[in-house]
């Protein structure tokens, strides 16, 4: 029986590796490992595949931003409904319930830094379930999904011993 954790972790890693890789990586069939995969996105489990890009070797203009919300839940729909709210909104990337002061963790794109404060001043804070946010900007990314994307500088220069 194919292994689907182990399936997972292979693509979680890497989503460009192909059937034939993965059969051979977990000693099982091409069939059993594609329908494996249709399988779980059928069920949800699998709902996507990411490309990772560190913005700031292009010339793109990005601006990351995590916005701590602290809303009041709503009878019934318990953060479900505001935070439904919350990721619809296209800037907005990922929306997380936690637990702590605040009780959802947004992340937004912009191009600049006027825009991500618009975001929070003219459609976050606005909302009636809203209490309060903090926004803070990410100004440099080390790690992202488990990838390293700033390298450690290494000292080429040659040492000068007297």
């Amino acid at each position: 029986m194919l292994n689907r954790e182990k399936l997972l972790r292979c693509i979680e890693k890497n989503s460009r590796i192909g059937i034939s890789d993965l059969a051979v990586m977990l000693g099982e069939s091409e069939a059993e490992v594609a329908q494996a995969l249709r399988d779980m996105e059928d069920e949800g489990v699998i709902c996507g595949y990411h490309t990772m890009i560190d913005w700031s070797k292009t010339s793109i203009d990005k601006v990351m931003a995590l916005i701590e919300v602290k809303v009041t839940p709503q009878r019934g729909q318990g953060f479900d409904a505001i935070a439904e709210r919350i990721y619809k909104y296209p800037e907005v990337t990922s929306v997380y319930l936690m637990s702590g002061g605040f009780d959802l963790m947004v992340i937004l794109e912009g191009k600049t830094l006027q825009e991500v404060a618009g975001f929070v001043t003219n459609k976050l804070a606005p909302m009636e379930q809203v209490l309060s946010c903090a926004t803070h900007f990410i100004l440099q990314k080390y790690k992202d999904h488990g990838t390293i994307l700033a390298r450690r500088y290494e000292d080429t220069r040659e040492k000068f011993t007297p």
